[in-house]
């Protein structure tokens, strides 16, 4: 006779609270986007796919986390920097697709791509390969390298190829979403780079004594809601573009 062991949340762990939450959240959002495909025009079905898929690989990522979390009480490291090497690209994909109809070229979409990656991998150098104790100087080249990647991405969105791509739609929903989407890229993206900088050796961690060991709670919160968040943007557009989308006799 097998027995199976129950997981349980400890009440003074709020880390392990948002493990369950994010993941939960998350896989009803994916959820909810793909069955919302079939409300919405043929322009956008793709969007809100996308949008699935962002929080349908993080639920599967957040369930193998939170079982990692409560088993080791550690930072799921490279699992998360998996979790984020699909779903940020992925959410960088959408500004292509919002933008298409205004003339966004697929060089746009590879351009977020490789420039989200590469704030991703060199996050992740940073972060997995840093010297036992901490070394401030292997945090700092490598956290410049990855803030390259991520300046390139907040620029494009608030004044480069997007904004003027969102300008030219003629279409107030699309301008709209595209300046939320970049808000979230903005502040929502923010706390990634805090608690990167919060491991040993890094800025914050030197400076001010801040430590990684809570980041956790802030990346749960940060990835429920910038994750749900663009594919409800996405969404809100693509309901409000067809209502506002002449009926063809």
């Amino acid at each position: 006779m097998f027995l199976m062991e129950i997981m349980t949340i400890p009440k003074d762990d709020p880390i392990a609270f948002t493990f369950f939450t994010g993941y939960m959240a998350m896989f009803a959002a994916a959820i909810f986007f793909l069955f919302e495909r079939s409300r919405v025009d043929d322009k956008w079905k793709t969007s809100l796919l996308v949008s699935g898929l962002i929080t349908g690989i993080a639920a599967v990522h957040y369930y193998y986390m939170r079982d990692y979390y409560m088993v080791t009480g550690e930072n799921p490291t490279a699992l998360r920097y998996i979790d984020w090497t699909l779903t940020v690209p992925l959410m960088c994909v959408e500004f292509y697709l919002l933008t298409k109809a205004a003339g966004a070229k697929l060089g746009l979409m590879w351009k977020l791509i490789g420039a989200s990656v590469l704030m991703l991998v060199a996050g992740y150098i940073g972060e997995a390969f840093n010297p036992e104790g901490g070394s401030t100087s292997h945090s700092v080249l490598w956290g410049v390298i990855s803030a390259v990647g991520y300046v390139y991405v907040l620029y494009t969105v608030w004044a480069g190829e997007v904004k003027q791509l969102a300008d030219a739609s003629n279409s107030t929903t699309v301008q709209k979403g595209v300046r939320t989407l970049a808000w979230f890229v903005l502040v929502g993206w923010a706390i990634y780079p805090i608690g990167y900088m919060c491991m040993p050796g890094g800025w914050l961690n030197i400076s001010l004594g801040w430590e990684s060991s809570n980041v956790d709670l802030f990346y749960n919160i940060a990835d429920a809601i910038n994750k749900i968040g663009f594919g409800l943007v996405v969404y809100g557009i693509a309901i409000a573009d067809r209502k506002v989308t002449p009926a063809v006799a």
